[in-house]
Order: structure tokens, then sequence, then C-alpha cells
């Protein structure tokens, strides 16, 4: 089984160079392409020495990680932000997941970063996956191919892209909720404040399900804010 491992950036030449050094191990039956949605610093520069495919496309991490897809080779496409690192084995743990009958899943989730309250967040994040057959994509969803194409890729939406898909797919099949841990940022959290972080994340998601515009959600999601002033 052949992987395909796509990475959608935008000025990320300060997170990018480690992500994909510690997947170049994979690369035997891995790989790796860097989507770059027009940055303006150095990433496609430290990228490419680094990658089998670097593209240019569109901005917009649904447009770009469909790009991605449609130039990929493997059989299970793996879908990474620049700023999430794999598990070493996360390979053997995709196979044995769609050996077992699973065509979609995600990993849990921990997240980096000093204050404590990263560790509850994390727990919930994995929690709810579990309840919901939702994932995110801090979570790193995996699906194969076919089944990529037969629903019709990423919904082309400025936010939400992850959810809007896990949606798709769990009409067909449930996710493989994985216990391998990604580590990916907390520094949203921190940047941002936990407890209206995790508020705003609540509610984002929530006016999405009852029908809010996404380009909207994307403002208020960008700047850290519940309303629009």
């Amino acid at each position: 089984m052949n992987y395909s491992i796509i990475i959608p950036t935008l000025n990320e030449e300060q997170s990018i160079v480690s992500c994909l050094i510690t997947l170049q191990p994979l690369r035997a039956n891995c790989e790796l392409i860097v989507v770059d949605g027009g940055s303006k610093d150095q990433t496609t520069k430290v990228a490419k020495p680094l990658t089998d495919k670097l593209i240019s496309s569109e901005k917009g991490r649904a447009i770009q990680m469909n790009a991605g897809a449609e130039s990929a080779k493997g059989d299970v496409l793996i879908f990474l932000h620049a700023d999430t690192f794999l598990p070493d084995d996360a390979c053997n743990w995709i196979a044995l997941a769609i050996s077992k009958g699973r065509q979609w899943g995600r990993f849990d989730v921990k997240l980096s970063g000093n204050h404590p309250l990263l560790k509850i967040v994390a727990l919930l994040m994995n929690w709810r996956s579990r309840l919901t057959g939702i994932a995110t994509g801090d979570q790193v969803i995996f699906v194969t191919k076919p089944l990529f194409e037969s629903v019709g890729q990423y919904p082309v939406i400025p936010i939400m892209e992850d959810i809007a898909l896990s949606k798709k797919l769990k009409k067909i099949s449930p996710p493989a909720c994985l216990k391998a841990k990604v580590i990916s940022s907390g520094r949203r959290w921190e940047q941002f404040g936990m407890f209206r972080t995790i508020l705003l994340m609540w509610s984002l998601r929530l006016r999405y399900f009852l029908g809010a515009d996404p380009q909207a959600l994307t403002v208020l999601y960008n700047e850290g804010k519940f309303w629009k002033t």
C-alpha cells in the first residue's frame, strides 16, 4: 500500500522544514506533496528539496488539498497541517485500520505548548470525535483515494472543510479513530486564551451546523472574535 501525504501551506517558512524533516523516513512508501497557496516568504524555497512534489494553487486550504489529491499517486491520502507531526508508525496504524475494513479515519491529537489545560482540550477533542464521527484537520484525516473522489473531494469553503468532508464520509462508513497521537500546535489556544478559544470554536461549529455563512465564520476565526464589530 502506498500513501500520499498532502500538506497545504501559506507562509509556513517557520514550521514547514521541521514538519518535512520528520517525514523523510516515510518516503519509501509515501510521497510528500506540498501545495502552496501563494506564500510571500521562503516556504516554497525551503520545502522543495524535502518533497516529492511542490504544487502551486489558488489560496484556500480545501482548494490546495484537492489539488494535491488530484496529483497524488498513493492508494491512501493523508492530509497534514504544516504545524502537525505524525507518529513514526503512522502508516502502520492506517494500514491496520484499512485491513479491518475502514476506508477513512483520523488520529488522536496531542497539543504542544506549556499551558496545563491543553491536555484537557486535546482529550475533549478526541472524545467529541469518537462520539460524533467528525474529524478535524488537527487530527490528520486519512482516506482511501477512491472514497475521497467518490464523495467529491473537500467542499470548497473557507472554513469547516474538514467537518463538511467528515459528514460526507461517515454516511458511507464510520471513521477509524486511531489511538496513536499526532502532535499539533497549541499556539492558537495560548495566543487567544484557553477558555475564550474553546468557547469560540464551539460557537463557530454550532453556527456552521445551523447554516451560518462560512466566509463570515472565517473572519471571526482569524480574528479570534465571537461577533463582527
